[in-house]
């Protein structure tokens, strides 16, 4: 049987990705994932001449082209128009970035802080349009929560409700879960947990109206049992199993779900070093003689110094969890899930393909690397270091992300 003539010079490549390009009708961004995606598929071009008829070949490579070019394009976007957005924990850190990008953009902007005159609200009084309006409300107040849906449907009765971003959180220590109050668990449900599904609750019934987006940023921690981060991330945990069962239950309405899952990043309140020695102070003078006694009270200041080194190693840039928010407020298709940050790909699959022991090895490795506590040194004294965990790292320029505190 006579073969089919094969191409030269990968022109059946140029074909495919001139097709797919004029069928995705979006435009890509030139950089580096768009060169090493052309360089594969001209690799696989070279091979597939070689090892496999030409039906089959072509298949292959109009397959590999489709996948590599539409995962690289850019989503089409929604018009701002006169879309409205709440926000929550804009007194700082994304929350606040956040409001000030959408507010540039157009979109009319409720920022609930936790303070009118502190400094963040100014700041955004300053720089944003008269648009952005600001609400004073805590999460762990019912009767702000009241308020807040009050005052939400008052500001968008023109306009409806387009997306609501949970971005407010929190976490006030550092510490194995043994030392860490029960009190502190309840206090980071409340805000992280109890408090966002109230107020996503009660603004339900506009999102369904609006066909709109509910955009939660979580952590890290609520996949992966970092270390001393258990009242954090059990919040956390419990937040992205309610917004994936909002995701399925709310698909007939037309709202879509979304969750952020930044890395570690240089917020003000993970750069105010003054604040976690303070929470330190309280942890050790709240822990009962015995409890200290047995852990000893270098074991906790161990602890801190890891945890302080980690967020020396945080990124500056908040704009890659600014524009995750951003894509999922207004791409036609959001993903469920956003990972902005340095070194989450290679973390999250350490944490599902690998032995538990190399997971635990590099978290502590990239976040707190224990020491022993006093009870189970030699003699009840000294400071060996853990069989089970690694030393401590020397500051690396490439650190795993390290997801704490409050947004």
């Amino acid at each position: 049987m006579e073969r089919w003539p094969w191409p030269s010079g990968g022109a059946w490549l140029l074909v495919a990705a001139r097709a797919l390009l004029q069928l995705l009708r979006a435009d890509l961004r030139l950089g580096r994932p768009l060169l090493a995606a052309l360089a594969l598929l001209a690799a696989l071009d070279w091979l597939c001449q070689r090892l496999l008829p030409p039906p089959a070949a072509l298949a292959v490579l109009a397959a590999a082209g489709w996948i590599a070019l539409s995962r690289l394009a850019r989503p089409p976007r929604l018009p701002v128009a006169t879309r409205a957005v709440l926000i929550t924990g804009c007194d700082s850190g994304f929350g606040k970035e956040t409001a000030k990008k959408l507010d540039a953009m157009g979109f009319t902007v409720l920022a609930t802080v936790l303070e009118l005159d502190g400094p963040g609200a100014l700041e955004l009084r300053a720089c944003c349009s008269p648009r952005l309006r600001l609400l004073q409300m805590d999460l762990t107040k019912p009767a702000d929560i009241s308020r807040a849906l009050e005052f939400t449907k008052a500001h968008t009765t023109s306009t409806g409700l387009w997306g609501l971003v949970n971005n407010a959180g929190h976490n006030d220590v550092v510490a194995d879960v043994e030392l860490s109050p029960v009190a502190t668990f309840r206090s980071c449900m409340e805000v992280n947990f109890f408090g966002a599904l109230e107020l996503t609750k009660g603004l339900l019934p506009l999102l369904r109206r609006s066909r709109g987006r509910i955009v939660t940023v979580g952590s890290p921690a609520g996949d992966m049992p970092y270390p001393c981060l258990a009242a954090y991330g059990t919040s956390k945990a419990a937040m992205a199993l309610l917004m994936d069962t909002f995701s399925c239950e709310l698909l007939p309405w037309g709202v879509k779900v979304s969750i952020i899952q930044p890395g570690c990043f240089k917020t003000e309140s993970v750069q105010n070093v003054g604040q976690w020695e303070q929470r330190k102070q309280l942890l050790l003078a709240s822990l009962p003689r015995e409890l200290l006694q047995a852990y000893g009270e270098d074991y906790i200041e161990h602890l801190h110094g890891q945890f302080l080194h980690s967020l020396r190693l945080a990124l500056p840039d908040l704009s890659p969890v600014v524009d995750a928010i951003t894509d999922a407020l207004l791409a036609a298709r959001p993903r469920r899930r956003y990972y902005p940050g340095r070194g989450l790909g290679l973390m999250y699959f350490i944490h599902y393909y690998l032995p538990e022991g190399l997971r635990r090895r590099f978290l502590q490795t990239f976040f707190i690397s224990h020491c022993l506590p006093r009870a189970l040194r030699p003699g009840g004294r000294g400071s060996a270091p853990a069989q089970d965990a690694a030393p401590d790292p020397d500051p690396d320029p490439n650190p795993g992300p390290s997801p704490v505190a409050a947004q």
